[in-house]
């Protein structure tokens, strides 16, 4: 087996990993590259996102701040599995295709009400020092 070859298996390799990337991660997707707020709505619509901004609205409405501390530890965890539990690389791949777009502008909105939760069920003692 000679080094064109090898060199040419190579190559072809991730195209054929990519063009099958986008089918597994997005099924329905037509083509369009996903932008930035496209993937922030589709993550603040996944199931798992719902359930935690239910939770945020249960800890704010009751004003509980170990509940707000919760729900933050919760969200935590949801934006380390989008940004980092991704072993396979399937991820990385479907961004680089565009069938997904970038989860910074999920995550820098969910800092924000975060960091609001926070504030606001902070004890009133607290926050006159």
């Amino acid at each position: 087996m000679g080094p064109f070859r090898g060199g040419l298996i190579l190559t072809l390799l991730p195209s054929l990993l990519a063009a099958e990337v986008c089918d597994k991660a997005r099924p329905d997707w037509d083509g369009v590259p996903v932008s930035g707020v496209s993937e922030a709505i589709a993550l603040a619509s996944s199931p798992a996102s719902l359930l935690l901004f239910a939770l945020t609205l249960i800890a704010i409405r009751f004003r509980n701040q170990w509940g707000a501390l919760l729900v933050l530890i919760l969200w935590v965890g949801y934006g380390s599995l989008l940004t980092m539990a991704d072993p396979t690389g399937i991820r990385a791949l479907a961004q680089a295709e565009g069938c997904i777009g970038s989860p910074t502008l999920f995550i820098a909105a969910v800092t924000a009400i975060c960091i609001g939760m926070i504030l606001y069920t902070t004890p009133k003692e607290a926050r006159k020092t």
